[in-house]
């Protein structure tokens, strides 16, 4: 179970390992942050040449060290250096930072968290319901995008119980779903909305019919696949662009009626200010 967590508003990746029971964290965003980098790139630059240093006293913590392919700022998934929560913390000694008291309580917090989340799974929507509740947003916005990522998650598992488990491939059939529903890939409708970090979260600057057309393209791709037994990439492919072709011809037929584009420049940037 990959996810994204959040210290001094900044992005670690992570996942969650079933095998050790503990979470995998990112190397290079964990440096980035306790290195006050101004870029992914120092922050990677500076990992290579400490883990050179390390390696060469013989540390465990490069040997602990594996690769993960993660989402990367591109939206594309890459091999990337992860530790669990020892080493991290292993690592956190190795980098003089004032920041590593308060990390080492962040990642405490961290574990405790999941533990809580394994004994009661709703914890877990109420904790993000929580975070967005912090950014600003409303209840109605804020259902519609805890209901959207529930109808995410159904479309991910039916792409792997249907033969599709590559991450790069979950995202080709991602981009095809919206560009039949929008008539722009994810990629495209981001640079439509202005959203030029590539770590920015599109969904998080929808508006509530963006939310709304891009559950029905899921959804109704979902109950495409499973209703032709879809099998393998190409099957589901198809299944996507026509899951998506039901979402476009709604958006169509709604803006005919009402005069207005689904589809708005609009992000959470700029009117609210409610994303970093």
């Amino acid at each position: 179970m990959s996810n994204i967590k959040l210290f001094e508003n900044k992005e670690v990746r992570t996942a969650w390992s079933e095998k050790d029971n503990d979470w995998l964290f990112s190397v290079v965003d964990i440096v980035e942050i306790l290195t006050s980098s101004k870029d992914y790139q120092t922050a990677r630059k500076y990992w290579n040449k400490l883990k050179q240093r390390l390696s060469q006293e013989g540390s465990e913590l490069v040997t602990k060290c594996h690769q993960l392919k993660l989402r990367a700022s591109d939206g594309k998934f890459y091999l990337t250096d992860v530790l669990d929560t020892k080493g991290i913390l292993r690592l956190v000694q190795s980098i003089p930072s004032p920041k590593a008291e308060p990390f080492k309580m962040w990642l405490a917090q961290i574990g405790h968290e999941r533990l809580e989340e394994i004994q009661n799974p709703e914890l877990a929507n109420n904790r993000i319901k929580l975070w967005y509740e912090q950014k600003g947003y409303d209840k109605k916005w804020i259902d519609l995008r805890m209901r959207g990522m529930q109808i995410r998650n159904s479309i991910t598992d039916t792409w792997k119980e249907r033969g599709v488990k590559d991450n790069k491939d979950y995202a080709i059939l991602t981009a095809e779903i919206s560009k039949a529903t929008f008539g722009m890939t994810p990629s495209e409708y981001k640079e439509f909305k202005g959203l030029k970090n590539p770590k920015t979260n599109l969904r998080d600057h929808m508006s509530d019919l963006e939310l709304i057309f891009t559950m029905l393209g899921e959804a109704s791709t979902t109950e495409i696949a499973n209703n032709i037994n879809a099998q393998g990439f190409e099957e589901n492919k198809l299944a996507s662009q026509e899951g998506g072709k039901i979402a476009g011809d709604a958006r169509r037929a709604l803006e005919k009626k009402s005069g207005v584009a689904v589809s708005t420049k609009l992000n959470n940037l700029e009117t609210h200010k409610r994303i970093n």
